[in-house]
């Protein structure tokens, strides 16, 4: 299982523009790498990263084999209601992860 580490603020006025923050540990095979026996090592990538506000999906990214390992995302969003923000990461070997974090609006 992958570990995630999220950072979103607990408190926000409404209106408030709001940094989110996401990072994975996945270690990410392009399937392009020759391994110690000659063989390619098969890919092993995240494929989605999607965000959703309250069920409402507001952040979406589609990766590809030049992604990094572990990878990092930051975006923006409005603070306009109080609740939860899903986190969702698909992709290869049916790698599946999902975190949640909540948000309170005054």
């Amino acid at each position: 299982m992958a570990r995630a580490l999220i950072n979103v603020p607990a408190h926000a006025k409404k209106g408030d523009i709001i940094e989110i923050k996401a990072l994975i540990s996945h270690p990410m095979e392009s399937g392009y790498r020759v391994g110690m026996n000659g063989t390619i090592i098969p890919r092993d990538i995240i494929h989605v990263f999607t965000c959703d506000y309250n069920g409402v999906e507001i952040f979406r990214a589609d990766f590809s084999q030049a992604v990094a390992a572990n990878p990092f995302m930051s975006f923006h969003t409005i603070a306009t209601e109080s609740g939860k923000l899903v986190f969702r990461w698909s992709g290869d070997k049916d790698f599946e992860a999902t975190e949640t974090a909540e948000i309170i609006v005054e």
